[in-house]
């Protein structure tokens, strides 16, 4: 067992009822409420003993937030599977089973992206789970994705998305305005999908919009890279950066339905790395130099509370209190994230979910564009969504039947 397992192990074993007690609670609000067994069960000191019901309930949980096969890879690290029920046992093995089918087929893929970007003179940059993944990093431990992140130079931008078109990857057909959406003010180009294989990737020019209150300069974090081992022009992020693109990823989602999981992904990548007693200051300045201490606050505070991360050094905590937001929106929005973040427990949505989504969904636009696009592009998006539901509920033409 690893140092930062151990450690939650230890602080578990104070609250050995926490398992069962969660089983049947109603999601964490940013208080003191008790917080679902998907939040409590990775400090948990035993399996938790559960009726067939709730068993249904947590295995539903885990598929909503994306976390099954990361929960079945803690059941088999911990020696638990042996203890489960037939039923919620099978789940977890058939999860655990595409989990490793997914990896192969990423490390595979990888490869072919690659090869595709030969001739790219820049370094290709993998990111999220494809880089946790080809790293071997800690989050990769039952992680399922749907697509695979890399990011290149700016300034071979346009060469890579010629290189990957004629290997097969096509963008996405968008309309004029989402394709200008992703050009000139996102950090990433149209999706792309391979003709074939049906395989998904997002191309990256840095890990933030340009137009975002945390715009990030691309040439920083290209000369910070840490290189993958064994394979030739493959890099990853530092870890400094990869703990602060995960921070900032999930603050400017507007949809948290992998929420937990990335709040998961961020606990496991700090505990990892701050092993190495020099990373807490380096990770503060970095923090500094990026624009990043607001999302990074935001999310070592949310990783304790519901969580149970190990504490933070006091030197770390002390350095990050002076960059932190403001405390009254600061409290509102871990409120707002503490609400969606659950899932809305085993029970399904609680209440208040919905506004708290919303409000978080407007949120993550605000922050990604100035106000003068956000305004018609919410109301663009509203109107869509509007005409979509009006063709849905339109009953069909005389020339639409038979």
């Amino acid at each position: 067992m690893t140092t930062g397992a151990t450690t939650r192990a230890s602080r578990g074993a104070s609250r050995s009822d926490a398992a069962e007690r969660a089983a049947a609670s109603l999601p964490h609000a940013g208080g003191s409420a008790a917080r679902p067994l998907l939040c409590t069960i990775w400090s948990a000191p035993a399996p938790p003993t559960l009726t067939g019901a709730q068993w249904e309930q947590f295995i539903a949980h885990a598929r909503r937030s994306r976390l099954i096969a990361r929960l079945a890879e803690h059941f088999r690290a911990q020696g638990w599977l042996d203890a489960v029920p037939l039923g919620p046992a099978t789940a977890l093995r058939n999860a655990l089973k595409e989990a490793r089918r997914q990896h192969d087929e990423t490390v595979w893929e990888v490869a072919r992206l690659r090869d595709a970007l030969l001739r790219i003179p820049g370094p290709i940059v993998l990111l999220k789970g494809a880089a946790y993944v080809l790293a071997g990093l800690p989050p990769h431990r039952g992680r399922l994705f749907g697509d695979i992140d890399l990011m290149v130079d700016r300034a071979d931008l346009r060469d890579a998305e010629g290189a990957l078109f004629a290997a097969g990857w096509i963008a996405t057909r968008l309309d004029p305005y989402d394709e200008r959406y992703y050009r000139d003010w996102m950090h990433e180009l149209p999706p792309m999908e391979h003709v074939e294989r049906r395989t998904h990737i997002d191309v990256h020019h840095t890990i933030t919009p340009p137009t975002s209150r945390y715009a990030v300069d691309s040439a920083l974090l290209l000369r910070e890279l840490a290189p993958l081992a064994g394979q030739p022009r493959l890099f990853v992020l530092c870890p400094a950066d990869m703990v602060l693109h995960s921070a900032s990823h999930l603050l400017q989602e507007g949809d948290f339905g992998a929420g937990l999981r990335d709040l998961l992904d961020f606990r496991d990548l700090l505990e990892h790395f701050g092993r190495d007693p020099a990373f807490w200051p380096a990770l503060a300045a970095r923090a500094r130099q990026l624009g990043l201490s607001g999302p990074l606050d935001y999310m070592c505070r949310l990783s304790q509370s519901l969580l149970d991360a190990a504490p933070l050094p006091e030197s770390f905590r002390t350095e990050l209190l002076k960059q932190a937001p403001p405390g009254p929106g600061r409290r509102l929005t871990l409120r707002l994230l503490s609400i969606v973040l659950v899932g809305g427990g085993p029970a399904g949505p609680a209440l208040g979910e919905p506004l708290a989504r919303w409000l978080l969904y407007v949120r993550s636009h605000w922050i990604r564009m100035p106000w003068y696009r956000i305004l018609p592009h919410l109301a663009r998006k509203a109107w869509f969504r509007a005409r979509s539901r009006w063709a849905v509920a339109e009953p069909p033409t005389a020339e639409g039947q038979g």
